[in-house]
């Protein structure tokens, strides 16, 4: 049985139906005690980021075999637990890094250029002509330069911006940190010398609330900051501060800490633009990591080859 926690399908998924049996309940991810009943004897289990698959919910699935996500992040998934009873993780990592660029640079230009104002103005009957900011040629800044980052980067060169990264695991090569303009610095240098930073971090323990009143404090004052990595990574009522009081200059937040947003923070802030975390969320990387996943599925199910494992299993499937 191959359990959907989740929205997630496709003709790729249609045509997986067909060889094994499929349950799909996409708020099946909102009740841990129905999850745990429904995955007694599922050997595959497909999630996006809702689904919490502790230990204790992997422990609940004996004949599990493959955990499969859709979408870029683990953190809601225990990988030890899945190692420690030899479930595999399929990620399609990377997959969608084009779709989140393109909405990193897209909420960036929004607020540099008004639209969210200008078309509510102009729908009213207005015809308020106020100017914008470009970004060619200034400083963006990169925290965190995994695949989304380096995927916003190049999308970024059109742009002729001056690129700063920072990233204490990453080893790019030079000739290709050359090719995007950029230079790999330390945090407080990002922080301080870009006009545009863009987050790509993701949720741990380290991470957590790295983005709070002390480092706002130090970056310019016309900076414009997009959250498109984990939403825990901001102290949220500190970057409500300091949108309000001027600190920084604007904020576009496909993330957040909790989701959805119980409280209505930021949504009176004109400075702001809003998204129900769908950066990764285009019909093309759709299609793409679903054909991965099913691929993935089938061949954890038929001892096949995997080429999107993480985790210790893979070395051992």
């Amino acid at each position: 049985m191959i359990v959907i926690s989740e929205d997630v399908w496709s003709a790729d998924f249609e045509a997986l139906a067909e060889s094994f049996p499929v349950l799909r309940e996409p708020d099946l991810w909102s009740n841990k005690d129905e999850l745990k009943a429904k995955l007694a004897d599922a050997t595959a289990l497909v999630v996006r980021n809702r689904t919490q698959v502790t230990r204790e919910i992997i422990e609940a699935a004996p004949k599990l075999k493959v955990i499969a996500r859709a979408g870029v992040g683990l953190d809601n998934i225990d990988i030890k637990a899945a190692d420690d009873n030899g479930v595999v993780v399929a990620a399609a990592l990377g997959i969608n890094a084009v779709a989140v660029g393109e909405q990193t640079v897209l909420m960036a230009l929004a607020i540099s250029r008004k639209l969210i104002e200008l078309d509510a103005s102009t729908r009213a009957g207005e015809w308020n002509r106020k100017a914008g900011r470009e970004i060619t040629g200034k400083t963006w800044g990169l925290l965190g330069f995994g695949a989304t980052a380096r995927a916003t980067a190049e999308l970024l060169k059109g742009f002729k911006v001056n690129v700063l990264a920072y990233d204490p695991f990453a080893k790019p090569d030079a000739e290709y940190l050359k090719s995007i303009n950029a230079e790999l610095v330390t945090m407080d240098e990002v922080v301080a010398k870009s006009d545009y930073i863009s987050i790509h971090l993701p949720a741990t323990a380290e991470t957590k609330d790295v983005i709070n009143s002390a480092l706002l404090n130090k970056m310019k004052s016309s900076v414009i900051l997009v959250s498109v990595g984990r939403g825990e990574v901001i102290n949220e009522a500190d970057l409500e501060t300091a949108l309000r009081d001027g600190v920084i200059a604007g904020a576009g937040l496909d993330v957040r800490a909790q989701e959805p947003p119980k409280d209505q923070r930021f949504t009176d802030l004109g400075n702001v633009v809003l998204a129900p975390h769908v950066a990764g969320i285009t019909q093309e990387s759709q299609a793409a990591i679903n054909q991965v996943l099913v691929s993935e599925i089938r061949a954890a199910l038929t001892g096949g080859a995997q080429k999107y494992a993480v985790g210790a299993v893979k070395q051992a499937k």
